[in-house]
């Protein structure tokens, strides 16, 4: 069973690397764009979609000005862990989030939720639209159209955004059958989005360096010289990323 997991992850990277190209390389030079304008990059998400924003954010080797948005009781350490599931179901809470956000009209908001039925996810995608930001939906197009939106007006995410970034998981998001079990096992939408956006988050960087830019990447600080090399960048682009200020 170990063997076809990971069969069955590079399958599924294989073939969303052949479908989805295009737009990770649109959605790099969007990026791009952005960073070069002095725009700000965000990225959110619910429940274990919050895990994209953590995992691409102040990380060796990473990207920094990709910000996360973590919204209140959505995120796994919150206790009980099942009330991120019935907060995301919750309309309201995207407003009441992103108006407090540093947000503004011309930056990048990235959504992940893999199903995008829910409705805060729905709702940030259309708190954005109203507000002239930018959208990337991550998400799954084969389970969001394999389910009904929870939203009121039976939108979902991928159909609000201005790119999609399919990570191409099934319904369920498991792709392990087990002999004697009706229920499948072995998520892959975390293996396959996170390699998505660091994907896209390499080229974003290529691009900028292309275009004259110092790079704005995170040195391992535990690497020699790697804390004063990291101080003198994120001074440098300090207008473009939150996560370091103590307010908005």
């Amino acid at each position: 069973m170990i063997e076809q997991y990971f069969a069955a992850v590079r399958n599924l990277g294989d073939q969303v690397l052949a479908g989805q190209l295009p737009v990770m390389e649109a959605v790099a030079g969007l990026f791009a764009d952005k960073a070069a304008e002095g725009k700000s990059l965000f990225i959110t998400g619910c429940s274990h979609s919050s895990i994209f924003a953590q995992e691409v954010f102040y990380r060796a080797g990473g990207f920094m000005l990709m910000n996360p948005l973590f919204l209140p009781g959505m995120t796994l350490e919150t206790p009980p862990v099942t009330r991120t599931t019935r907060f995301e179901r919750i309309s309201g809470l995207a407003d009441a989030v992103l108006d407090e956000s540093p947000v503004r009209k011309g930056d990048v908001l990235v959504i992940a939720s893999i199903s995008g039925r829910n409705v805060v996810p729905v709702e940030m995608a259309l708190w954005a639209r109203n507000r002239g930001v930018c959208t990337v939906a991550l998400t799954s197009i084969p389970y969001a159209e394999s389910v009904a939106s929870r939203h009121p007006d039976g939108r979902k995410l991928h159909e609000l955004c201005d790119y999609t970034l399919d990570v191409g998981c099934p319904p369920g998001d498991a792709v392990l059958e087990i002999s004697g079990m009706s229920e499948r096992m072995g998520p892959s939408s975390t293996v396959i989005g996170i390699m998505m956006m660091h994907a896209v988050i390499a080229r974003t960087t290529e691009l900028l360096r292309q275009a004259g830019f110092d790079a704005p990447v995170f040195v391992s600080s535990n690497l020699d010289g790697g804390d004063e090399t990291n101080r003198k960048r994120l001074s440098r682009y300090g207008t473009q990323i939150h996560y370091l200020a103590n307010s908005k």
